[in-house]
Parts: structure tokens; sequence; C-alpha cells
């Protein structure tokens, strides 16, 4: 699109953007929240909240679908019917109050450690895509290499915190063997923390295993170093996939997303109230069994939140409800001492386009303000989930740096030393040359990379290129100066070992593997 300027008298200049010759590639410490957080919900609402999960768990129940479950609740006296087990609320949160409110995360390089829970958060890339828009901007199914470039980018992007897993899914490999090859490239191309795939109870034991080598024998029984995400079947079921999924982590002290899965107005009510009371029923009743299967488990409080559109039945995101629900379940969280996860910069559009910038800056906000731990999906989420956008990824990273800088509260440490610079210029003058501006301004204002904010005579002299094109051009130059940082060569044998192991052990297959 070709814009011209009309009606300014402002001069082309050179651009004022401040580029350093070497970028800091340096992850950010996890976020301590520091602003004041949106809590819609007051006491009488939270313990009605409450209540009604209760209800639920007590006197409906939930779906156990797996046999080893239904016994491990027998176990601990629930009352079990056929496949559903009937939760009594003091059951329920005598077996939360061992979650841990707080842990460290511990990733390949010590510096990339995470404080996490209570004011602590994170920022981890979306997930799951089954197509990409690269670095052409063009819409197609994702390789190996393509996975291996995004964690590249998260690597090297300071706001994203972990490499997550599989962010794209490689469709050159086998679905039954693909889970090694995601770790692998997870473990690789990134020292930050990871995810690690639940698609099966095999397929988390080989995760585990793989940690187990990158980590040295035992390290993990008491330090956690990867997620698993074990999805709910709203409404009211837990499957045994994600239960076995999730019995490999706890088992091995690793935390667990308990995520159920909403779409609101689909397999919720067509409310928000009563669809958080559904969702906070199913979420505890997931908390409770990870301490089933290993009392003082790190576990934290999941979800995916949708609303459904009337219209087509298509799932929406950036809608109000959604915000509103986002801070329900942060105060709910709260109220359990629990950490919880949610969804961030998430999007129906197809392109990156205005509604993709709208969506996801909504979204965004309300995550930020609703205090949420685990912030996933934060960078890449376009046409809802079904690809993963380079360009969008990028840019995403960088809104999550700018929303980090906000949630940081006000900074006061210069504060006298502000007031004198005052003083200093009085009426009429002005602050560029002044030394308290020359040692705050790298940190005083965020500095974006990727918005433009000169005239539009600059804008055009320099091409008038727009955001999923400087994006783009971004993504490659980072690509360029990437630097792998390596795995001991004892170890990364192993790892390629065990994967060459393993994939002869698992038929190549277009299913997920259960049985090897």
């Amino acid at each position: 699109m070709t814009v011209q300027a009309v009606g300014t008298t402002r001069k082309g200049r050179s651009s004022r953007r401040l580029k350093s010759q070497t970028r800091n590639f340096k992850m950010l410490p996890g976020l301590r929240h520091r602003l004041p957080l949106t809590e819609p919900l007051d006491p009488d609402q939270i313990q009605r909240i409450d209540n009604a999960s209760m209800d639920i768990l007590e006197n409906t129940g939930i779906h156990f679908r797996d046999k080893t479950a239904l016994k491990d609740w027998k176990s601990v006296g629930a009352k079990i019917v056929g496949e559903t087990v009937f939760l009594d609320r003091y059951l329920v949160k005598d077996l939360i109050k061992s979650i841990p409110e707080t842990f460290t995360y511990h990733a390949r390089n010590k510096k990339n450690n995470l404080d996490f829970g209570k004011n602590y958060c994170m920022f981890v890339p979306m997930t799951g895509a089954p197509y990409l828009r690269d670095l052409e901007d063009k819409r197609r199914n994702p390789t190996l290499d393509d996975l291996a470039n995004f964690h590249k980018l998260s690597h090297m992007l300071p706001a994203m915190h972990s490499s997550a897993h599989h962010i794209v899914e490689p469709y050159d490999h086998p679905i039954s063997q693909r889970h090694l090859r995601i770790t692998y490239s997870s473990m690789r191309y990134s020292d930050k923390t990871f995810m690690g795939m639940t698609t099966s109870p095999k397929n988390a034991e080989d995760v585990i295993k793989m940690c187990d080598i990158l980590f040295g024998p035992n390290f993990i029984d008491d330090h956690p170093v990867v997620t698993g995400n074990c999805n709910g079947n709203s409404p009211l079921v837990w499957d045994e996939t994600m239960l076995g999924a999730m019995r490999a982590f706890c088992k091995r002290n690793q935390p667990v997303l308990c995520s159920p899965f909403v779409l609101g107005g689909a397999n919720t009510p067509a409310s928000v109230a009563p669809t958080v009371a559904q969702l906070n029923a199913e979420a505890l009743s997931a908390l409770a069994y990870t301490q089933v299967i290993k009392k003082g488990a790190p576990a934290i409080y999941g979800h995916y939140l949708s609303t459904v559109s009337m219209k087509s039945g298509a799932p929406m995101a950036g809608t109000p409800e959604i915000s509103l629900m986002n801070f329900m379940i942060g105060q709910m969280a709260r109220h359990y001492k629990v950490p919880w996860r949610t969804s961030n910069t998430l999007g129906g559009a197809k392109t990156f386009d205005a509604q993709a910038g709208y969506e996801s800056a909504t979204t965004l906000m309300a995550v930020i303000m609703s205090g949420a731990n685990y912030i996933w999906h934060s960078a890449g989420w376009n046409e809802a989930g079904m690809h993963c956008s380079t360009a969008k990824f990028i840019v995403d990273a960088e809104q999550c740096a700018m929303a980090y800088r906000m949630a940081e509260g006000i900074n006061w440490d210069d504060f006298d030393q502000g007031l004198k610079a005052v003083n200093d210029i009085g009426p009429g003058g002005h602050y560029l040359g002044h030394p308290h501006t020359l040692e705050n301004f790298q940190r005083a204002f965020f500095m974006p990379e990727l918005f433009d904010n000169n005239s539009i005579e600059q804008w055009q002299a320099e091409g008038s290129i727009e955001i999923t094109e400087r994006a783009l051009k971004y993504a490659n130059s980072l690509l360029a100066d990437y630097e792998e940082p390596k795995i001991d060569a004892a170890i990364n044998e192993e790892l390629l070992n065990f994967i060459e192991l393993r994939e002869s052990q698992i038929p190549a297959a277009d299913s997920l593997n259960q049985e090897y």
C-alpha cells in the first residue's frame, strides 16, 4: 500500500532510532509484577464461585476415564460410580494445600533460572500450530527446520522465558516419533526452560528421560526444569492420555498445567460466572489429583479460554468476556494459593492485520492486569491457533517486553535527581543535554525496535515499509546473528543415541505413540 504525505510541512530527517552495534539477547529475569491487579470479585462472590464449584464436584462429579486414576481416587476415599468421581470439598481443599505456591524453574543455563508463582510471571511462545506464515509470509505446513528457527528466535528474544516445545508441527517427521525431535530442538537451540510433550503417557516418559540426560541423573527429582500441559475435555472429563502424562511428570516433580479447554457457550454455559464455576471445578479436580500422585508436586491452575461465535460456531479471542474470566480466574487461583496459567496475544485474524493487533493487545492487557504467572501463547498466535506467524511472533515478543516494563511499575530511584533537573533547566529550556537525561534515557522510556514513529516523509524515504515487512526483516537479521548455546558434547551424543534407540522401537506412523 502506498501512502502519500498530505498537508505536512515537516521535512524528512535521518532516522533517530537507536541501533546498537551489538544487540542484547540476554533474557529478561522473570517478571516481578508490581502493579495493582484487576479483581472484580468481592469476597462474597469468590465464596459463591467456590461453593458452586464444590457442589459440582460433590453432586455432579467428574469423569476420570482412566483405570489407574480411579484406583488412585478410591485409595484416598473418593466416591466412585463407574467413571464418575465424586469429590468431597474438604478432601479437595486438603489435597491442594500441598501444591507449592512458589518454586524455581531451572534452565540449562543457570542464568536463565526463573522464580515462579505469587507475583512472578513468565512469557512462553505459542505452541501447536499446524501451519506457519514463514519468513516470506507464506502460509504452509511447517518442517523441523521451521521449528528450529522458532526455537532460535525464542532464545534471542529477551521477553521470551521459554523455548516451549512444538511451536509449529513439523510435518516432515512421523507423528509417532515427532515428540523426540521436538524435545531435542527445544533443548538444543535454546538454553532457557522449555515444555515437554504430553501427547501420550509414553511420549511424556520419553521427555522425562531426555531431561534426565540433559540435567544429569536425579537432578529433576528436586528441580523443576520442564512444564507439561494436560488439557481437560470440558465439560467435566479428564481422559487416559492426559492423566497418564500427568503421572509421568508429577512422579518426577515436574510441573503440569491442569487446563480445562473452554469454548464458552459450547462446552460451558453461555454466561461468564457459571463458566468460571465449571472451569474452576475442572481445574481443582486435576490439581487435587496431582497431589494424590505425589504430595508436594508442583502444579499450575490452567485453562484455555475462548468464546464461541453464535454466527459460525468458531472460537473467538479478544472478547470482553475472556478478559473478565481471566480477572476472575486469577482471583480464584490466588484464593487457593496456587500459581496459574493463561493464554496471551490470541486472535482469529488470517493475516498479521489490524484485527490481529487489536485482539492480541486486548488479550495482553487483560492478562497482565489479571496477574497470571505462566503466560502461554505469548508470541505468534494467529488464525485461532491454526498458524504461527513469524512476523507476529517478533512483534508479540516486543509487546511482551513493553508489558513487562509496565508491570514492573514506577521507578523511584532517580526521583530526586529528576527534580533537580527541573530546577536546573527552568522555564522554557529542554532536557536533551542534561546529565540526568544522558544517564537515564535508555531505561526511562521503552524504545520499540519494530514500531515506526518517524515522520511520514522519513517513512516514505526509507521505503514505506509496513510492520509485517519490518518484522520479517528483523527475524531474518536475528537468525543471521544466532549463536547456538552448545550442549556438552557427551550429553548431546547421549540425547541423539536415545532418540535413535526410541525411533527404532517406535514404528513410524501418522498417529500418536500410545504403546511403545
